[in-house]
């Protein structure tokens, strides 16, 4: 393969790149420079050598709604840190605790992985189930005290949710039988309306 077809590959799956990119950065725990750099090295090398399928059919890179993502990760790995590290300290083991649902607007098995690796990386907050067929997320997460503070990670577990189906692109549809809860046009961040809680969402 020449040089100029190998570039064409890398251009024509940006969105397995930023993937890949992205999976590395997980894997790795940090966002340190070495591993951004090798990371991208490594996504362009493996997209560049072997025959990969699209990521999400469809889907445009947004390179500031990345860097966006970015940020916001190491900002919440430094606040949920020092916000864990405060209870710890101050409660020791009665430190309270409590698993959330969370439901999904993203109706991509690639998207949906995405947003539970982010959550879990975060300390304080573990996914410890993944509904597919109703989109939900079940997350463990400390500390929690009332409703107040549950409704708070809920709500901070949907905001990683639309910081990534931003970065993508994505403008996939959903579908459904009319006055479903989960139909509807995609908003602004390439997703459809929130599924009612009660009712769950579309299953695919």
């Amino acid at each position: 393969m020449t040089g100029r077809e190998k570039t064409h590959r890398i251009r024509h799956h940006l969105p397995m790149v930023g993937w890949l990119w992205l999976l590395w950065i997980l894997l790795w725990g940090s966002v340190g420079p070495v591993v951004l750099v090798g990371g991208l090295l490594v996504a362009l090398a493996v997209v560049g050598t072997f025959s990969l399928p699209p990521v999400l059919p469809g889907a445009v890179p947004r390179p500031l709604a990345i860097g966006r993502l970015l940020i916001a990760l190491l900002t919440d790995l430094i606040v949920s840190g020092t916000a864990v590290a405060w209870q710890v300290l101050r409660y020791g083991g009665k430190t309270s605790a409590a698993i959330v649902e969370v439901p999904l607007r993203v109706d991509s098995d690639l998207l949906i992985t995405a947003v539970a690796e982010f959550t879990t990386i975060a300390p304080g907050t573990l996914v410890v189930e993944i509904d597919r067929r109703r989109q939900r997320l079940y997350v463990h997460t400390i500390p929690v005290h009332d409703e107040a503070d549950i409704a708070r990670r809920r709500e901070a577990v949907q905001s990683v949710e639309r910081r990534v189906a931003r970065a993508v692109g994505t403008t996939r549809r959903r579908t459904g039988p009319p006055g479903d809860a989960g139909t509807g046009p995609p908003g602004d961040d390439g997703t459809g309306p929130s599924p009612d809680p009660d009712r769950g969402g579309s299953t695919p």
